[in-house]
């Protein structure tokens, strides 16, 4: 018997690397939504038993497409797939009725084990050749397989941050843009406008990849910050700023580095963090920031933290060469 399956992700690269997953003989029928509301449109049709859900989507996200499904008392199993693998968001996707939460990029084997606990699916199959999908899936667009990439990264990276603390990290849907190195100016100067802002920048290199990492924090997030670090030393504010600056710098740039070194099987040697400027406005940081590249990838990644008034950029910025590499080794995980 076939069982109908429902795969709902913003990122076509997403879906597909979710339908490949799909055990090899497991007889389904996998249709595809992009949002929330695609997927309820299908649910009331009743054309799937099971529902594989990402968390970070416009128009429905995965917790409101969870409460409408509530609310309307439709019939649908529901295994949450995210690259946002908080404690918290499973908590809160669980108390909603999920099944399971599956942290990015799939586990086969996980996923088996999940599906036999369930009596989902009896085999022990993994990686999926040959499942039956009703909805064509396009061929890889760039942009969409780096936002996939930066998000399974960002989801880790928030998990750190939030285990440090104790807080519910808000992530958002990544944005990514290909950029002359004379637009990233405008570009981050967009991101903060006037604001009194502070940076820090690392490098990083790998075989045939190399990135700078840009931190942006808004500096009138400072004291709410240094409240939630606890740091419990007496010091001067300028000192307890700095230390707090680095401290968010080293989390977040390490976790996204780990979860892009695991994703494209690659190390990446990390520069000492440099501060690019402090209490400035942007036009003074960017006077002292010039982009060695011709052509680059800007990855933008927007944290910020519930109830509370902290919000902060990462900026990745790979040179175009690179995320060719890149763009190759995502290809190879679904080809």
């Amino acid at each position: 018997m076939t069982t109908p399956i429902l795969i709902c992700d913003d990122s076509g690269f997403a879906r597909k690397q979710m339908a490949r997953s799909i055990p090899d003989d497991w007889e389904v029928d996998i249709k595809f939504a992009t949002n929330g509301e695609e997927a309820l449109d299908v649910i009331r049709a009743g054309a799937a038993d099971l529902m594989f859900l990402d968390l970070n989507m416009p128009v429905l996200d995965g917790y409101q497409t969870m409460l409408r499904i509530q609310e309307e008392g439709l019939q649908i199993m529901v295994i949450v797939v995210s690259g946002d693998v908080q404690p918290e968001a499973r908590k809160r996707m669980m108390s909603m009725g999920a099944l399971d939460f599956i942290r990015k990029p799939i586990d086969n084997g996980k996923l088996c084990e999940i599906l036999n606990q369930y009596g989902i699916y009896s085999g022990s199959a993994t990686a999926s050749q040959n499942a039956l999908i009703t909805t064509p899936e396009k061929s890889i667009d760039k942009l969409d397989a780096y936002r996939e990439m930066a998000n399974v990264a960002m989801g880790q990276a928030g998990e750190k941050l939030a285990q440090l603390l104790d807080v519910f990290i808000e992530l958002p849907i990544p944005n990514v843009n290909i950029i002359e190195s004379t637009e990233l100016h405008m570009a981050i100067a967009e991101i903060h406008k006037n604001d009194s802002i502070s940076a820090v920048s690392q490098g990083f290199i790998s075989a045939g990849i190399n990135g700078e990492a840009l931190l942006l924090f808004n500096d009138a997030n400072f004291d709410n910050m240094v409240k939630l670090l606890k740091y419990g030393v007496k010091a001067s504010n300028e000192q307890i700023e700095l230390e707090a600056l680095m401290d968010i710098s080293n989390i977040l740039v390490g976790a996204c580095l780990n979860a892009l070194s695991e994703q494209l099987h690659v190390n990446f040697s990390q520069n000492h963090p440099m501060i690019l400027g402090r209490h400035c406005g942007i036009e003074s940081l960017l006077e002292s920031s010039v982009s060695r590249w011709n052509k680059v990838v800007a990855i933008e990644i927007a944290y910020s933290i519930e109830n509370q008034d902290i919000h902060f950029d990462l900026m990745l910025l790979f040179p175009n060469k690179a995320m060719e590499l890149i763009f190759k080794k995502l290809v190879n995980l679904v080809e």
